[in-house]
């Protein structure tokens, strides 16, 4: 299943900020949306919660590319860029209308033992799992 993951996401009046603008902040969630999308198309959520496993993200760079307006269409395109031994790397970009790139942001995440909140290593099934992805 390599390959971006794509998720549509329409501009409505309450993203927008005083300038008639997407709030910088809304881009967390529509890129936090996009990677539920992502993770829900390729795992089993309800089993991983089952076995106490989950992510976390640890770190997120964004860049602002273009201003986008009321009734724009994202789409988010997210990849898993990376895979090391206890973390890895979203690549999510945003574009208008499927063309110019509005946002793009890097996404660090970590496995972690939802029990204790303790990252815990990316092996067996689930670095599996993830190779399938890059």
């Amino acid at each position: 299943m390599a390959g971006p993951h794509t998720t549509r996401i329409v501009v409505r009046g309450y993203h927008l900020d005083m300038y008639g603008h997407v709030n910088n902040a809304r881009y967390l969630e529509f890129l936090e949306e996009a990677r539920w999308c992502f993770l829900e198309d390729r795992i089993d959520l309800a089993d991983w919660k089952a076995r106490g496993i989950g992510f976390v993200v640890a770190r997120i760079t964004i860049n602002y590319r273009r201003p986008a307006g009321l009734g724009a269409t994202f789409l988010v395109e997210t990849t898993l860029a990376h895979i090391g031994g206890r973390s890895g790397k979203f690549r999510q970009v945003v574009r208008i209308d499927g063309g110019e790139v509005a946002a793009e942001a890097e996404v660090v995440f970590v496995v972690i033992d939802t029990a204790s909140g303790v990252p815990v290593p990316i092996e067996g099934a689930v670095r599996k799992a993830f190779g399938a992805w890059l």
